[in-house]
């Protein structure tokens, strides 16, 4: 059973810098799925982030957070970053790290959709003032 997690939320004015960190445990492969989800109350979930292990070759970053946020993986540790930079009040919400292990066979292409059904952390939150 996978296991993530999460830690280095907190409150921000406009402008600073958080680094989220999630580590997993538990994983069965040592190819997998990581990244950052968001919400915010009364809007629907969305991804933030995600990569594949090994490599990092699959990245993927929100329209919103490009240019702003890195994701990066440390695959021995089973640890994913969140780096986040130039906060903005609309990056508010409760962060949610998810994990998925990926099986030899299956392409880091379908992360996204493995993500979305995979393991999840319990949430830390974010707020950003103005």
């Amino acid at each position: 059973q996978v296991r993530l997690v999460e830690s280095g939320g907190g409150s921000v004015q406009a402008g600073g810098s958080l680094r989220l960190s999630c580590v997993a445990s538990g994983l069965s492969y040592d190819r997998f799925c990581m990244g950052w989800f968001r919400q915010v109350p009364g809007k629907e979930r969305e991804g933030v982030a995600w990569t594949s292990s090994p490599g990092g070759n699959t990245i993927y970053y929100d329209d919103s957070v490009k240019g702003r946020f890195t994701i990066s993986l440390d695959s021995a540790k089973n640890t994913a970053y969140l780096q986040m930079n130039s906060l903005k009040p609309e990056d508010t919400g409760t962060y949610y790290c998810a994990a998925d292990p990926l099986p030899p066979w299956v392409s880091s292409d379908y992360c996204a959709a493995r993500l979305v059904t995979g393991s999840w952390g319990q949430g830390t939150q974010v707020t950003v003032s103005s």
